[in-house]
């Protein structure tokens, strides 16, 4: 089994989540244009059938987003992200009381009306930059926020990839989100280096090697890996999986807490 070094807590609301393994979040994509699974899941019955498979598999958490954040993708209006999720929230609530959900969005009412559904994470691509109440609405309900390192939007961030030197860029970066959050009384902050997001080939393949620089906040650290293009380019398209396997097991080595995957039941192997 893969221990982390210390006994981890979420403080969720008021009541705490404690873990000492790895966390595995399973991905649900209410879109039809997202990069792996786009279309696959954006039906009521077709979604909470996936949540049942992935609770079976041993999820920890789910992930639900309804705006599409691959690279060159537009963003969505507020009313249609709310749309492709909404129900399955509200369903979620009823049907899987007992699972940790997470929702992916960048916008502070769409977090704010998920909250209000009783969700337990909020899943932040742009680290507030992109909405400035994000910050408040997440210090009202007093849940984790996971904040992630990008440069630019999902629509120019692949003309954004140079950098002096990545890993200060992006410990510089988490330092700044980090204490504005904590001026809003946030505490429970998970911190992800976005792959992918404003990053190369090369530079994906540094942040993975280099993970555990980010241990310096301890604070948890998630990790989106799975089955990106630069693991395609790398291993083919045809072993993607095998490549995000092999990427994650190496992400845990070096200090990742949560893996955020397509392929639950394959990664709950990789953490016994």
């Amino acid at each position: 089994m893969n221990q982390i070094s210390i006994k981890r807590s979420f403080n969720i609301r008021g009541n705490l989540f404690y873990y000492d393994k790895p966390l595995i979040m399973g991905i649900l994509n209410m879109t039809p244009d997202s990069f792996y699974d786009g279309g696959k899941f954006n039906n009521l019955d077709q979604a909470l059938i996936r949540i049942e498979n992935m609770i079976k598999e041993g999820i920890s958490i789910i992930d639900i987003g309804g705006c599409s954040t691959r690279p060159g993708s537009d963003s969505v209006s507020l009313d249609e992200e709310w749309n492709r999720i909404k129900d399955v929230l509200y369903q979620c609530k009823i049907k899987f009381p007992n699972t940790f959900i997470s929702v992916d969005t960048f916008r502070s009412e769409i977090a704010k009306r998920s909250l209000e559904e009783g969700v337990h994470f909020i899943n932040d691509i742009s680290g507030g930059s992109y909405d400035n109440k994000m910050f408040k609405i997440i210090s009202k309900y007093k849940v984790p926020y996971i904040l992630m390192h990008i440069k630019g939007t999902p629509k120019n961030m692949m003309e954004k990839t140079s950098y002096e030197n990545l890993i200060i860029e992006i410990l510089n970066y988490f330092r700044k989100k980090i204490e504005i959050l904590k001026n809003y009384g946030i505490n429970d902050i998970i911190l992800d280096p976005g792959f992918g997001f404003a990053k190369d080939f090369d530079q994906n393949f540094e942040i993975l090697n280099k993970l555990d620089s980010f241990q310096v906040f301890n604070l948890p650290i998630l990790v989106g890996l799975s089955r990106k293009s630069f693991i395609k380019k790398k291993y083919g398209m045809k072993n993607s999986l095998k490549g995000t396997i092999e990427l994650n097991k190496i992400a845990l080595k070096n200090g990742a807490e949560i893996i955020r995957v397509h392929d639950v039941k394959e990664h709950v192997n990789i953490i016994k």
